[in-house]
């Protein structure tokens, strides 16, 4: 019995083994935007021709890596083969990892797709054992709120800085997730380049960069949500390699960050002696009624003006109504503003322009208007009111009036005999016009003939216009030329401010490596520029010196440099161009 037993396991394993298995294995189902993925396909047969699936959503920030596991017991064979991917999400969302292929004995096996989650940015533990532990320590991006707990209405400023410790880097920064005010209205304010400035981070000495400013006008009361700012950063951190002179050796890691999840809890305006007239201004106002005229001749016309200006959410509320006389005739307002979105808020003016047509002769009143707002400085509500106007009205152009009895009682008027059309002209003068024939003169058969002649014209336009678009490759290219030219132009006019200067002459240089080597943003990085320009067989000094610019344009944001030594950086990124452009075809 033993005897057959034995006989009937090593069957059983000689035909489990000749089966072949291929599949794939992901480290987590669910993450968030600023984790990695690890992708294992497996297989128990060794293969050919392995094709991975796409990853659209995702950059493979590692791998592919390759390990074998081959190994005998009691007398079976075992047999493994792994290839590994490390996966970063581009962006939120329901994403699928598609089918792997590999062929195992002329046979084609596929892998099952995988569904992922990624949700916005979590807060990961530190693990000090982690490689990219000191990067962790070392970066944080910071989000800086103004006012946790405002008013309905009123502007708070969001702050988003990176600081950077002591002793390390950034190389490049690349948003992967932006911040969503779904609950506010929200205007970014321009920076104006990223200048470090010395700071603070929990008590110790950083350099920080701003990176981007918000103000936000909360919508609605109660606990509000501001997602958090995702930032993809290369570090450059120290090593434990040294130099000959004992200096570290800095070595590139790829850190994401984020700012965390911020909550504002909103408090609504109070109901106590809230006005009639209040339709929702937060802020520190002043409001004035105008008028162009005050004396004019009947059908002519005068513009009345309301404005409010000063300092809040001059976007977000209505002006009040202008309520004339029935016996003037009020045109719906013309709506102007003049408003500046600074990093305090709103500030400027807006303005309802009436124009106003009196029929009659006779003296018009213009009621006093009121306008409420809730002063933040007092937390009450005021209401300012404007002066009462009268408009007096003269006879029209007929010279006199007839049958017209006016009556102004308080804000009342009442008018007889009214001439509603008074100023419509009921009489046409007409005058004879000579001319010579038109027919078979000069502008006749440039006229007939000319639209014939332009169709061979238009057609070769539009011909090569068409074959100009369809060439997607050469617009590309003359695309990054011009913009390469443009740059340098820029950085050559920028010398001497520092930011500006490099910025441009990096976007020059990055341009310049689009038209040739048709290679997109994504792709740049000093490893992979020095591959293919050693492929092209770029020169080495060439090479090298093309590289040393990028690098200079890399640490200029964190070393202080004179106008020296942006000309000699300007002179190096001209040379090496025009070195690369002769050995690039």
């Amino acid at each position: 019995m033993k005897i057959k037993a034995l006989i009937f396991t090593f069957f059983i394993s000689g035909l489990l083994s000749g089966q072949v298995s291929f599949g794939s294995k992901v480290s987590k189902r669910e993450l968030g935007i600023n984790e990695r993925l690890r992708v294992d396909f497996t297989m128990n047969k060794d293969g050919d021709d392995f094709e991975p699936p796409g990853f659209e959503n995702f950059n493979v920030v590692g791998g592919p890596s390759q390990s074998i596991n081959n190994s005998w017991v009691n007398g079976v064979r075992s047999f493994s083969k792994t290839y590994s991917y490390f996966l970063a999400p581009k962006k939120r969302g329901q994403f699928t990892i598609g089918q792997a292929t590999i062929k195992i004995d002329g046979e084609v096996y596929k892998t099952l797709p995988v569904k992922i989650s990624v949700s916005a940015a979590i807060d990961k533990p530190k693990d000090p054992n982690d490689p990219n532990y000191i990067a962790s320590e070392k970066i944080h991006l910071v989000a800086e709120v103004s006012n946790a707990n405002p008013y309905l209405n009123e502007a708070i400023t969001v702050v988003y800085k990176l600081y950077v410790a002591q002793g390390v880097g950034v190389r490049n920064s690349r948003e992967i997730d932006k911040p969503r005010y779904s609950d506010f209205w929200s205007q970014n304010i321009d920076v104006e380049g990223l200048g470090a400035q010395q700071g603070t981070y929990k008590g110790e000495d950083y350099l920080f960069v701003v990176l981007r400013k918000t103000v936000l006008y909360p919508q609605k009361t109660g606990k509000l949500n501001i997602e958090p700012l995702s930032l993809d950063v290369t570090v450059e951190v120290p090593s434990n390699r040294r130099d000959v002179f004992g200096r570290s050796f800095m070595s590139n890691v790829n850190r994401r960050v984020s700012a965390g999840n911020r909550t504002i809890s909103v408090k609504p305006l109070p109901e106590k002696d809230k006005p009639e007239s209040f339709s929702g201004a937060v802020g520190s106002f002043d409001f004035k009624l105008t008028t162009n005229k005050k004396e004019l001749k009947a059908s002519e016309s005068f513009e009345v003006k309301l404005e409010v200006s000063g300092k809040g959410n001059l976007k977000l509320f209505r002006l009040p109504r202008l309520v004339l006389p029935s016996a003037l005739e009020v045109y719906e307002p013309e709506h102007s503003e003049k408003v500046t979105t600074l990093i305090s808020g709103m500030r400027g003016r807006i303005t309802d322009s009436y124009t106003v047509v009196p029929n009659d002769p006779g003296n018009y009143p213009i009621p006093s208007v009121s306008f409420s707002y809730f002063d933040l400085k007092t937390k009450r509500y005021k209401t300012l009111g404007s002066e009462r106007l009268i408009i007096a009205v003269d006879s029209g152009p007929e010279g006199k009036s007839e049958n017209i009895e006016t009556s102004v009682d308080a804000e009342n008027i009442i008018t007889a005999d009214r001439k509603q059309f008074r100023s419509f002209k009921t009489t046409a003068d007409f005058t004879t016009i000579s001319s010579k024939p038109f027919f078979r003169s000069i502008l006749f058969w440039i006229m007939l003939l000319g639209p014939f002649l332009l169709i061979p014209v238009f057609m070769f336009i539009t011909k090569n216009k068409n074959t100009r678009a369809l060439d997607v490759a050469g617009n590309k290219i003359r695309r990054a030329n011009r913009l390469a030219r443009k740059y340098l132009s820029d950085a050559k006019k920028s010398l001497g401010k520092k930011e500006q200067f490099y910025n441009a002459l990096e976007r020059a240089l990055h341009n310049y490596l689009k038209s040739k080597l048709h290679i997109e943003t994504s792709d740049f990085n000093k490893e992979k520029i020095s591959e293919l320009l050693a492929e092209k067989n770029v020169g080495l000094s060439d090479l090298e010196g093309f590289v040393s610019v990028l690098t200079a344009c890399e640490i200029a944001r964190y070393t202080p440099l004179s106008s020296v030594d942006m000309q000699n950086d300007y002179e190096k990124a001209a040379h090496a161009i025009n070195m690369l452009d002769k050995q690039l075809k």
